[in-house]
């Protein structure tokens, strides 16, 4: 049987109205916009909390449960647009060297090959470029296509699958250079800096947002401290190029975390500024008048504005037009095309056979389709659920306490960190008075996971050499008096 929507894809065809969602956690949030002219109206708009994982659940199950969302919300769009989350994301940055652009291309593969911590094969990449640097963001296939997946059972068209804090802030956009973005989430602040046309860094801040006390608090050092590192990580002509910080989300949030950072970020020379509404022509299109912010707002504004995902991560479909052009794109070929296509016409016997031989198997893939796609969740979940590596990241748990134990300003630094069977920890290092050393140990026989602690070793006057250990429980409570 001839599918119209595989010859017409969504891309070849003038959307008028798209549904844009963004993923975040658990929260779905959605809203449906249709183009009128120049102009963009918001036909209706949700946010719900999912009982269902994605990734994880049965696909039926999860797509019943967003269609019942989308048909509670009087939604009856079919495409979307949908804001991959952050987290699921994996970067690999390189300075780019002087080549032929016909040599870049094959560059970055070699230079992915090392990055990534995974096969480059299971990930779906996106690129962005400068002129002398470029980052290559992946995610995982098997979880964009396991998206995809309860997407075509709730009845919905993925037509773009992006980030969300590049639909806010695309690193391409002029107005995006020099810029610090950050986007509130639901426990986290999503983070890009775009410089040159390009994202120079990517990354979420988890626990940055507590949203359990009333109302939601920021954990400011956490913030102020992940700042300060990836801002330090960046080569020194791309951080001196950030000059602001935008931040994105509800007005309460994003005015209460501007007026907490603005005073430490002024020292760094950025100036802050939050964005709680839409801006009123955006992306060439007028805008309802304070329209709140949003990732699933952006992403479909942008396309129904006929501008590509600043970062596209939905493989692109082949329609059977393009195969048949490439295959037969010289003059000769056109015209034994023009002939065949002459002698199909005059003989339909054929295709009414092959007709119902399609509508036959069609019937017995019905069948089939079940429990094919049980067992194509199982293999998913196997293949989740088989890391090479301790999902708990003990060393990374026990080296992060570590960091937040020792103070900023340098009077404590460790020279050495030896970790034994995952267990014991051993580390030596220098202070500059026994005052600094005696409250670095104090923050330390606090920190949860810390036990047993124990100075074995210190030496000096003025400045003091120690070594220490102490026993590290993976989520125990402490047990040092």
């Amino acid at each position: 049987m001839i599918d119209l929507e595989k010859i017409y894809p969504v891309q070849y065809r003038r959307l008028s109205s798209l549904l844009g969602l963004s993923l975040d956690g658990s929260r779905l949030d959605g809203v449906w916009l249709r183009r009128v002219g120049r102009s963009l109206r918001i036909q209706q708009s949700f946010s719900v909390t999912l009982s269902l994982d994605p990734l994880t659940s049965d696909p039926e199950l999860v797509a019943q449960e967003i269609r019942n969302h989308l048909d509670a919300a009087g939604i009856r769009e079919h495409h979307c647009a949908v804001c991959i989350p952050l987290k699921w994301a994996l970067a690999v940055y390189s300075d780019l060297p002087e080549l032929p652009e016909a040599d870049v291309a094959s560059f970055l593969a070699l230079e992915a090959e090392r990055g990534f911590p995974c096969d480059v094969t299971t990930l779906r990449l996106a690129v962005s470029r400068s002129t002398q640097r470029a980052a290559q963001i992946g995610l995982p296939a098997n979880q964009l296509a396991a998206l995809e997946t309860v997407l075509r059972r709730a009845k919905l068209k993925p037509v773009s699958f992006s980030l969300g804090i590049s639909a806010l802030q695309p690193p391409e956009d002029s107005s995006s250079d020099g810029v610090l973005a950050l986007a509130i989430g639901q426990t986290h602040l999503d983070l890009q800096i775009s410089v040159g046309g390009a994202v120079a860094a990517l990354r979420t801040l988890d626990g940055a947002l507590d949203p359990a006390t009333d109302p939601p608090t920021f954990d400011l050092d956490l913030v102020l401290r992940e700042l300060r590192i990836t801002l330090g990580q960046l080569p020194t002509e791309l951080r001196m190029a950030v000059r602001h910080v935008r931040l994105f989300g509800p007005r309460d949030l994003a005015f209460a975390l501007a007026e907490a950072v603005q005073s430490p970020l002024q020292s760094l020379r950025l100036t802050v500024e939050p964005v709680t509404t839409c801006e009123t022509e955006a992306f060439g299109l007028a805008v309802p008048a304070d329209t709140p912010v949003s990732p699933a707002f952006s992403l479909a504004a942008r396309q129904l504005a006929r501008r590509e995902s600043p970062l596209e991560f939905l493989p692109p479909q082949v329609t059977v037009w393009e195969q048949l052009a490439t295959r037969y794109s010289s003059g000769r070929w056109r015209m034994a095309g023009a002939a065949a296509a002459a002698a199909a016409v005059l003989v339909g016997g054929p295709f009414l056979v092959q007709q119902i031989q399609l509508a036959t198997l069609n019937a017995r893939w019905s069948e089939m389709a079940p429990k094919v796609a049980e067992l194509e969740t199982l293999q998913q979940q196997i293949r989740q659920y088989r890391p090479w590596f301790d999902k708990h990241f003990r060393s990374l748990a026990i080296l992060r306490q570590l960091s937040l134990s020792f103070p900023e300003d340098g009077s404590v630094t460790a020279k050495s960190v030896e970790i034994r069977n995952r267990e014991t920890v051993t580390c030596s290092g220098v202070a500059r008075d026994n005052a600094a050393l005696l409250r670095t140990l104090g923050q330390l026989r606090g920190a949860n996971g810390v036990a047993d602690l124990k100075v074995s070793q210190i030496r000096g006057k003025k400045t003091m050499q120690f070594v220490f250990d102490f026993r590290w429980q993976e989520g125990g409570r402490n047990e040092n008096p």
